[in-house]
């Protein structure tokens, strides 16, 4: 089966060749959609592809890709950004995948990196689908494509590897145009409008957002990550009590997820309880964490967090070997981490019996 890479680019001159080079690796045809690039990004494009198109910049990133997706020829279609890099080894998943089991959409791991370069935040995203379903994109900004069909999950990850950070207004401007042009914005759009007012540092304002979105018929996932939300912002506008129920709130839409769990562990911490506190850091390393449900998950909540911090709290009440033997479970994870080397040397200079 063919396959044809479709990305829209706008002042991308620094990465896109980065991302091309694995895309030319495994992709069957490489279609570019350029919204008005005042860099030499066309140029560098073009030392991968003529099938490169202009889209003038409407505010609207379902409008662009969906023109990028016209223009492509392949039996199926993926879509990339073009700060996007994918590894030797997942570029051979993904021709892998072309090859085997007939599908109308794959699910593909989207990875963000930190500092070190390392993945610590993962969602799946629909990011193959079968061109002849005419699958659309929706939504002026976070657009997605609605699940239908045959749907499978591989574990070909994308990392997303930002050099630049983008305008930091641009979504907000996007979703109050909507809004001051009449629009009504579906239960999806109200949640991603809360969030990026919080982003901005609107905290008020989201407040208000997200929770009138709670009252709706929003997505679980959404709905979770909404009450993470309010609690960031009444904490930030001083609100204690406010932020300790909505994170309690999280808990009314579906077991308890690591992340939440190690907020109430940092605020036992803080409130000097350290066997509430332990029991919280605990209960984040047995949480499920689904990647495939598409919520969006920090791995760090799920183990180096709770790691590091189990190894402080045991230290606390003299349980050395305890805290030793999880400050080496986070070393586990993070072996360069200056919280574990300084925690390890902490160690060696003393005598350490067995947990």
């Amino acid at each position: 089966m063919s396959l044809s890479v479709c990305l829209i680019v706008k002042n991308e001159e620094n990465v896109i060749a980065r991302c091309l080079a694995c895309v030319k690796k495994f992709a069957d045809e490489i279609v570019v959609v350029d919204t008005g690039s005042a860099d030499r990004t066309v140029e560098e494009v073009k030392k991968f592809t003529d099938n490169i198109y202009f889209f003038k910049w409407i505010d609207d990133f379902s409008a662009a890709r969906n023109f990028s997706l016209d223009k492509a020829c392949g039996d199926y279609v993926m879509w990339l950004d073009a700060d996007d890099v994918i590894t030797d080894e997942n570029c051979r998943k993904i021709k892998k995948l072309l090859n085997g089991t007939d599908f109308d959409m794959a699910f593909l791991p989207y990875a963000a990196t930190a500092e070190d370069g390392a993945p610590n935040f993962i969602y799946y995203r629909e990011r193959i689908f079968k061109r002849n379903k005419n699958f659309r994109f929706s939504g002026a900004v976070h657009e997605a494509v609605s699940p239908q069909g045959k749907v499978i999950y591989s574990d070909a990850t994308i990392l997303h590897n930002k050099v630049k950070e983008s305008e930091p207004l641009r979504n907000l401007r996007i979703l109050q145009k909507q809004i001051a042009r009449g629009i009504c914005l579906n239960e999806r759009e109200k949640f991603y409008y809360g969030r990026e007012l919080f982003y901005n540092r609107m905290y008020r304002e989201s407040i208000a957002v997200l929770e009138d979105f709670l009252c709706g018929n929003g997505w679980v996932e959404n709905k979770i990550e909404a009450c993470l939300n309010l609690y960031r912002a009444y904490v930030i506008i001083g609100d204690e009590k406010a932020a300790l129920n909505a994170l309690l709130r999280s808990f009314l839409y579906a077991p308890p997820r690591s992340e939440a769990c190690c907020i109430l562990g940092a605020h036992f911490l803080e409130q000097n309880d350290v066997s509430c506190a332990i029991y919280w850091y605990q209960s984040a390393l047995e949480c499920e964490n689904d990647l495939r449900s598409g919520a969006f998950v920090n791995i760090d909540f799920c183990g180096f967090i709770p790691y590091i911090q189990l190894c402080v709290l045991y230290d606390r009440l003299g349980e050395t070997g305890k805290a030793n033997f999880y400050n080496e479970k986070a070393g586990e994870i993070k072996p360069n981490d200056k919280s574990y080397l300084s925690n390890k040397k902490y160690f060696q200079s003393k005598i350490i019996c067995k947990p």
